[in-house]
């Protein structure tokens, strides 16, 4: 991730924020040395040590040759650099830097208190800052080190003459502290710079959910080059000090060897990890890098062989508690093409293993806990490798374990095998056994998952808002009264265990849908701000029901997965009106013709909430129309339609599965209800067969699913096939049992579909929201009905 310079916000900001800052050291000199200013470490210096004073003394000498060189180009300001230069020259230095140090801690306080976010990228540039300056000081300490073993080889080798036992054993009592102090700060940066990789592990992961991730492994190479270098140069003293017939401080040898080992060990990273859902008989590829590899094993005359294994979420507990090689030939399963050699580039001196073309054969389950699926049990790829080290004639056992994969055998594993994977991802800390994740998170760190999976996914810089959260949360929490959920919890088993209220399937399967929808199908329509999305049908009544007549809005399908429909208000000439929701489309319908093309075939369509003509915001995501194709061929189009026609009949259910909602006018009373009418029954009929003879449907030869309904009728009426019915519920008929020894061929499939037709048209529901379904006719649900 590419760091912001502190300077770069500095002068995005008034001037009138940063009163009483800057003082002696102007604004106008401030602007002239930017970003070298704070590249230097002037924190650092904070005592009154040999360290801290050479470090005072470099830091001003440095400030003094940059501002010299400014003067140079510097043009109208030269006399106030100049003025600078003398001024700083008089001064203390360690008073110069305390002044500077302030100076930058206020700009720091402003940018932060105005940018939140730009404290992630100053704290990553401190904490560089800080390795560095680690650096530095164990460099001063080695040289006084070599300085007082120095002294102890003269003060040995001119023994003879004077007499300074008393001096040798001085210098060699100093000698062990300083020793010691630049051990402990060599184990401080190594401490650091493993931490620093264990923060690189962990974005790695965070990037599997979307997160932004700079993978580069140079900046941590160079690291622990620098450390092993350092152990390096005290081992050559340590030696030398021994050489000279010193005594070597009891234990500093292990010590130096088990610090060093571990430098080692933690060396091997999983660059490019293997997919974490992982399908048993599908290729896949990872690679690894060994960052001490070009120091280690340069010149090496057999380079060491990586070996992948799979191993079991247990397993690799094992290894986390006990670091041993006693199970890295216990896999779980078997992975074909499962080794690779190290190899080091010669440009970039980095060292790796790529395993290009591996493929896991089988995979043996685990026991389970609970009601835990397979789709929740953790796997990971386990590499593996050894080599030995002439120098100190030791082998190393060097390993890294990948991020926790899913093994799936079937396709309709992967969307619950995502879900464990996500979850995973987004809640574990940076050091953990492996693979514990908490079972319930804060509700807030969920809304940062989803947002960064969402638009990450979809590839747009359009974040979800916070009236989708409030959405989300409801949906979620199955509580459509909530507002305020930053205190609430979410579990693992609200996320992608239990389905939502009344639907069959989970919150994450209905979220992933709409992520992969949008992908495919509406990236340019989201990133556009054309769709609400994710809000609720009924915040849809409450903001669509005051706007005029034609107003719509896209809203993402609650009962359908990966599904988005549009609702819309329409109005009657008598001022009542109706919400109506058109049956969602999914990816397969918006591959046939564009969510662009549907808007504006359908006339009924007129504003975008909130007062947006459709043509004007959809316009550039029409297609556009060619009166010929590129072979020559005359084009053809397909237009929507809804069903019943562009009327404004507000009850037309082909409309949508989802409810409509009817909206009363308060400018005219409601209208007055359609008189009842008697029931209707159907008379007895002694010869079905000669009843279904003389039935007209019957005749055609065949059955249609769903009854014609002329135009122009009165919406308030049913058509029948042969009457109108008035909108009165449907009364049972007296006689189904008049059907039921009728003698049907078996073999006559046409006939018995007739029946079923004319059952459903008979026994239907003829209520005035819904066109007539399909017909059948009732039959005998005995065993033998058909003999």
């Amino acid at each position: 991730m590419a760091q912001v310079s502190l300077w770069s916000y500095v002068s995005r900001i008034a001037p009138d924020k940063f009163e009483n800052v800057y003082g002696e050291f102007t604004k106008e000199v401030r602007s002239l040395l930017a970003e070298y200013l704070e590249n230097q470490p002037w924190e650092y210096v904070s005592g009154s040590d040999s360290f801290c004073l050479e470090l005072a003394s470099t830091l001003i000498q440095s400030l003094l040759e940059e501002l010299r060189k400014i003067s140079r180009n510097s043009g109208a300001a030269v006399h106030l650099v100049h003025q600078n230069i003398q001024r700083i020259s008089k001064q203390d230095p360690v008073q110069t830097v305390l002044q500077i140090k302030h100076l930058l801690e206020k700009e720091k306080s402003v940018v932060v208190n105005l940018f939140p976010r730009s404290n992630v990228s100053l704290i990553q540039k401190k904490e560089e800052m800080q390795f560095n300056v680690q650096i530095m000081k164990l460099k001063h300490k080695l040289q006084q080190v070599a300085m007082v073993q120095q002294q102890l080889r003269d003060s040995k080798a001119n023994m003879s003459f004077h007499n300074q036992m008393h001096d040798v054993a001085s210098l060699h009592m100093q000698w062990e502290v300083l020793v010691k102090e630049y051990f402990q700060l060599l184990e401080s940066a190594q401490t650091q710079a493993l931490k620093r990789i264990g923060i690189w592990k962990r974005q790695q992961q965070l990037a599997g959910n979307g997160a932004p991730f700079d993978e580069n492994l140079i900046p941590l190479q160079e690291r622990m080059e620098t450390i092993f270098a350092m152990y390096q140069d005290i081992d050559r003293l340590v030696k030398d000090f021994s050489l000279m017939g010193e005594q070597v401080p009891p234990g500093l040898p292990e010590n130096m060897n088990c610090s060093l080992r571990t430098l080692i060990t933690s060396s091997l990273l999983v660059d490019k990890q293997p997919p974490q859902v992982l399908k048993t008989q599908s290729k896949f590829q990872a690679s690894v890098n060994f960052l001490l590899g070009s120091r280690l094993l340069a010149g090496a005359a057999k380079m060491p062989v990586v070996r992948a294994t799979i191993i079991t979420e247990k397993k690799a507990q094992e290894l986390y508690l006990t670091s041993t090689s006693e199970t890295w030939n216990e896999g779980a399963g078997e992975i074909e093409n499962g080794k690779s050699v190290l190899e080091i580039a010669p440009n970039s001196k980095m060292c790796g293993a790529v395993f290009k073309n591996m493929l896991l054969k089988k995979i043996k389950r685990c026991e389970r806990k609970g009601s835990e699926s397979v789709t929740e049990e953790k796997c990971a790829v386990l590499f593996v490798a050894e080599f030995n080290l002439n120098s100190i004639n030791t082998t190393f056992h060097i390993q890294a374990l990948s991020l926790p994969v899913v093994v799936i055998v079937h396709g309709n594993q992967d969307n619950n095998a995502k879900a464990t994977i996500l979850w995973d991802n987004a809640f574990s800390e940076v050091e953990r056994r492996p693979f514990f994740v908490e079972e319930k998170v804060p509700w807030p760190k969920m809304c940062h998952t989803l947002n960064m999976k969402f638009v990450s996914e979809v590839g747009t810089k359009q974040e979800l808002q916070e009236e989708h959260f409030v959405f989300l949360a409801q949906k979620i929490f199955n509580d459509n009264s909530l507002s305020d959920n930053k205190d609430r919890m979410v579990s693992w088993t609200q996320f992608n265990k239990e389905p939502l209220r009344e639907r069959n399937f989970t919150f994450w399967q209905w979220f992933d849908g709409v992520v992969d929808l949008t992908k495919k199908c509406l990236k340019d329509y989201w990133s556009d701000r054309l769709i609400m999305g994710f809000i609720s049908k009924q915040y849809v009544h409450n903001i669509l029901s005051t706007q005029p007549d034609g107003t719509f809005l896209l809203r993402f399908s609650d009962s359908e997965i990966g599904g988005i429909t549009i609702a819309h208000i329409l109005k009657r000439e008598d001022g009542s009106a109706q919400i109506q929701n058109i049956q969602p489309f999914t990816a397969k319908d918006l591959n046939i013709l564009s969510l662009g093309d549907r808007v504006r075939d359908l006339k009924q369509l007129k504003y975008l909430y909130s007062n947006k003509p459709k043509d004007d915001v959809f316009g550039r995501h029409y297609s556009k129309k060619t009166s010929k194709t590129p072979d020559g061929y005359t084009p053809t189009l397909i237009t929507l339609k809804v069903a019943g026609g562009d009327t404004a009949n507000p009850a037309n259910p082909q409309l949508s599965k989802e409810p409509t909602w009817p909206v009363m006018s308060s400018m005219s009373p409601p209208p007055p209800p359609l008189p009842r009418q008697p029931p209707m029954f159907l008379p007895q009929v002694e010869d079905p067969s000669t009843f279904l003879q003389n039935f007209p449907l019957a005749q055609q030869g065949h059955m249609s699913n769903v009854l014609p309904y002329p135009e122009g009728c009165d919406p308030g009426l049913q058509w029948s096939g042969q009457n109108f019915i008035p909108p009165v519920q449907p009364q049972p008929f007296a006689h189904q049992e008049i059907f039921r020894n009728i003698n049907l061929n078996t073999n006559d499939i046409n006939m018995i579909e007739e029946l079923q037709t004319m059952e459903d048209a008979l026994t239907g529901d003829f209520s005035s929201s819904h066109v007539l379904g399909p017909m059948s006719i009732a039959h005998n649900t005995e065993p033998n009905w058909m003999e």
